[in-house]
């Protein structure tokens, strides 16, 4: 604080002297003096220009110089052929005019300066100036407000992180045991399963300080400043323990050294394993640390000591998906069956089935309705999955090939029993694509989906669109893994012609499929051309009529 004072005062006195010097510089009289006989001299050879008078000094103006002598020296007759100006006094407004332009303009500047965060404000006012955008702010702790009961779907997480709570809670009783805190827990999932808020429960169910970084934040331009970072927060945090750091997306400053050169970032991950390595047991400290890329990370971060612990959060399940639904939709007026909705959302993250309850309940206050129903939901839901997009301005033509294409994979989809609930005329995807294990059968059902669109029109125009590319790719993506990936074609060794094989096979069979449901084929599209949607309730049921 002392330290603070002084810098503040040494700042205020060097302004103070910098205007001193300024006011100096345009105030300092320049002219040289001269002798009578000097002045009598240039004035008979007439290379004066002009004569100022003041009460001290006689100034002479030439072309090159300007010089002065003392008003007692002279006499009024000197200057018979010059027209002689007085010096008025009230040039010092001029001169202070002059210093409160360059006041302002100072001012100005800082202003500017400071609005495009060129200096740091904060600096300034702790005393110290630098021109670096928050760097050197003191890394502070956050309070969470983060329950678990406000995160749905996490119970076996919760089992995991419980101990670290009780620990961080009750040192001694883990003490006596001879049993240690770990000194990291990595968090392992994908984008949106909620790592951070996790985080933030443990800190708040814990009572301890939380400190937040990204591992973006570390890896500055500046050399040395990431190193700086990361002691700062390990310092901050060991001065308030117990308490909890979180590094999200930590990938990005804890990536594999490759032998490449990048010194600031290899600093930065050379400082933050110095860190880890250097708690005491009692500290008090732990980190937690978030990724989606765990095959990226540096072997010794992940080695025991560092990161003790690995938690893998994974995409909620259907149970999960109906309790973090039920947390969204407590505020949301609605007569939903929560089941229904989460049956809809295979493959959806917590934060995308935040946005779908979001999403759903703008459409319902655009539509004038009272309440949310499941109609809202099946609008919204390629909205969250596949982003809007712009429809096309169809064709009549182009319309009737759009409705055998759609119908074609309904009819497929439902078939097969693939996740969908209802399918719209407008839908770019059916169903959502899965990284889950999958059976060999199930993959091959997912390919005839895509291809039935391309197939009911090969066999009822006897061409197809364009748009069916999307799906053409993501067919001939499956049938690549299936061969060369998963061992699924007629031998393990992959022979050359077995993804053509397959896909003809694959093509053929779903021909067959589609030519013996014609009558259903022609329901739903009548049904498309009526209402431009259908549910897969309503296919199962004609399928079942057929069969």
């Amino acid at each position: 604080m002392v330290e603070s004072k002084s810098n503040r005062i040494a700042l205020y006195v060097s302004a103070f002297l910098v205007i001193i010097l300024v006011l100096f510089a345009i105030l300092r009289d320049n002219a040289e003096s001269i002798t009578l006989k000097e002045a009598t001299k240039i004035l008979k050879d007439h290379s004066v220009k002009s004569v100022v008078a003041s009460q001290d000094f006689v100034y002479l103006k030439t072309d090159k110089e300007v010089y002065k002598i003392a008003s007692s020296q002279v006499s009024p007759e000197m200057f018979i052929d010059y027209k002689v100006k007085v010096k008025s006094s009230s040039n010092i407004y001029f001169y202070l005019l002059v210093l409160v332009l360059f006041l302002g303009l100072g001012t100005l500047l800082f202003k500017w300066l400071q609005k495009n965060k060129l200096i740091n404000t904060q600096n300034i006012k702790n005393g110290r100036f630098s021109s670096l955008p928050e760097h050197s702010q003191p890394v502070e702790s956050i309070k969470s407000d983060v329950t678990f009961s406000d995160i749905g779907g996490i119970s076996d997480v919760k089992i995991e992180l419980e101990e670290i709570i009780d620990f961080m809670k009750k040192p001694k009783r883990y003490k006596s045991f001879g049993a240690r805190m770990p000194r990291g827990v990595l968090l392992v999932g994908p984008p949106g399963v909620g790592k951070t808020m996790i985080a933030k429960a443990v800190a708040n169910a814990a009572g301890v300080p939380f400190y937040y970084q990204s591992g973006a934040s570390f890896v500055q331009i500046y050399v040395g400043m990431g190193a700086k970072r990361v002691h700062e927060l390990f310092t901050a945090a060991k001065n308030n323990s117990p308490a909890i750091i979180f590094i999200d997306e930590i990938d990005a400053v804890g990536k594999k050294r490759d032998g490449q050169r990048n010194d600031e970032r290899e600093a930065t991950l050379n400082q933050l394993l110095t860190e880890m390595d250097g708690f005491e047991n009692s500290s008090g400290v732990i980190v937690i640390a978030a990724t989606n890329k765990i095959d990226v990370l540096d072997s010794a971060l992940l080695r025991a000591g560092r990161f003790d612990r690995r938690v893998f959060v994974e995409l909620p399940t259907n149970r999960e998906r109906a309790s973090i639904l039920s947390k969204y939709l407590e505020k949301v007026p609605h007569e939903l069956d929560v089941n229904s909705v989460a049956n809809m959302t295979v493959g959806f993250n917590g934060a995308s089935l935040a946005a779908l309850v979001n999403e759903a309940s703008l459409l319902a206050i655009r539509q004038h309705d009272f309440q949310v129903t499941i109609e809202h939901f099946h609008q919204v839901k390629d909205k969250v999955m596949f982003g809007k997009k712009k429809l096309q301005i169809l064709s009549n033509e182009q319309k009737q090939y759009r409705v055998t294409y759609q119908a074609a994979k309904v009819i497929c989809a439902t078939y097969f029993d693939l996740p969908f609930e209802k399918l719209l005329l407008s839908n770019e995807k059916l169903t959502p694509a899965t990284d889950e294990p999958l059976i060999k059968h199930e993959l091959e059902s997912r390919v005839k989906m895509l291809l039935a669109g391309i197939v009911a029109c090969n066999i009822k125009y006897n061409e197809h669109t364009s748009s069916a590319k999307g799906d053409l790719d993501e067919a001939k993506e499956i049938v690549e893994k299936m061969i060369q990936d998963y061992g699924m074609g007629s031998s393990l060794i992959v022979q050359e012609s077995e993804k053509e094989i397959l896909m003809k096979k694959l093509y053929d069979e779903t021909r067959s499929l589609l030519e013996s449901l014609q009558s259903v084929m022609k329901y739903v599209e009548g049904v498309l051309n009526e209402r431009e949607s259908i549910t897969k309730v309503d296919v199962k049921k004609k399928i079942d009529e057929v069969l």
